[in-house]
């Protein structure tokens, strides 16, 4: 499986998932300015993912300053995790993992010092991810009845976290375990990460996968071809509402109708618990253009009025389970999520 991102020669390098599945290439970050411009643009997506990105990007910033005084680099590290925060507003990941970078900068620590403790933080976040993406495989795999058809969508593999992936984590377990898994990837418009990214990954693994149009979901289940639904997550409310890809919730709509259970993979890091309601998470708002077209091409009048949410809100009475590297938090609730998890991650 391909990289998701790797630090070499004192830059951070991401493969460019805005090429795939036609061309292979990585993007060079060598401030967190190109960090942030890499997270704008989806070079890096997918929320842990961004989050392990962010953490190096706070590297790269504190590389920048490190000659400086003490007290001045502090400042510019907190401009540039200000900067970062404000590059994807609701995954939650993201201002978890610079929380993690905030408490070695308020520490008691040397100027020459601090680039080395902020790098070690950010690959433990990356190695972290990894671990904790195995741990949800698992839990998540039991869920998964030998020869089930999977319906998923967007990304939620090994190129949206540090590697191995949360809902195609537990697909991948799940044939670790000798279960003959099949899948069907909706194609996420409008940037087509389903279609770009999940199809090629699965492929890549040689795990069958079949593509279809987001608005077949509803006519597949009805005709008896999907087992179950798992997807991944970019915030989680206290309650168990759920922020994810646009069209999260209309598939969640459509299994309660059809008596599909419906499944989120997501860590403990995604877990927002400032919040109750799924109507308190902002939701990014991006670009009429990614609507408009299609790979640079016009698909729809140039100055047609576009409304384009890149995430939608399904509220916890639509999901069966949200799997989590501690366990499945079964009927979701305020009261499940504190059984399993706590009140805090």
């Amino acid at each position: 499986m391909l990289e998701t991102m790797r630090w070499e020669d004192n830059k951070l390098v991401l493969l460019d998932q805005t090429k795939l599945p036609l061309e292979i290439c990585y993007f060079s970050c060598q401030t967190y300015h190109d960090v942030i411009c890499a997270i704008k643009k989806l070079v890096v997506r997918g929320a842990p993912a961004i989050g392990a990105a962010a953490a190096y990007g706070m590297a790269l910033a504190a590389l920048d300053c490190c000659r400086d005084d003490l007290n001045k680099c502090r400042e510019e590290l907190s401009r540039a995790a200000e900067a970062l925060a404000a590059s994807r507003p609701t995954a939650v990941n993201l201002f978890w993992a610079l929380d993690r970078i905030k408490q070695i900068i308020r520490q008691e620590i040397t100027c020459e010092d601090l680039f080395e403790r902020i790098l070690k933080e950010a690959h433990a976040i990356f190695q972290e991810d990894i671990l904790i993406n195995k741990k949800i495989g698992q839990f998540g795999a039991q869920l998964v009845p030998p020869g089930a058809t999977v319906l998923t969508h967007c990304n939620a593999g090994a190129f949206a976290t540090g590697g191995y992936g949360t809902a195609l984590g537990v697909i991948r377990a799940a044939r670790e375990e000798g279960k003959k898994i099949q899948v069907f990837a909706d194609e996420t418009r409008p940037l087509l990460q389903g279609a770009r990214l999940t199809a090629f990954e699965l492929m890549q693994e040689k795990i069958p996968v079949t593509l279809i149009t987001d608005n077949m979901a509803g006519y597949v289940m009805k005709k008896g071809l999907i087992d179950l639904i798992i997807v991944g997550a970019d915030r989680v409310t206290a309650h168990g509402d759920v922020a994810n890809k646009i069209g999260t919730y209309s598939l969640a709509v459509l299994a309660k109708e059809h008596q599909i259970p419906f499944y989120v993979a997501a860590p403990l890091s995604t877990f927002d618990f400032t919040l109750c309601s799924g109507d308190e998470i902002p939701i990014e708002e991006r670009d009429g253009k990614e609507v408009r077209e299609v790979f640079g091409h016009l698909t729809a009048p140039v100055d047609v009025p576009v409304f384009n949410p890149a995430f939608d809100v399904t509220p916890h009475q639509l999901i069966t389970a949200i799997i989590t590297e501690k366990g499945v938090i079964h009927r979701p609730d305020a009261h499940a999520v504190r059984e399993v998890v706590g009140t805090e991650n």
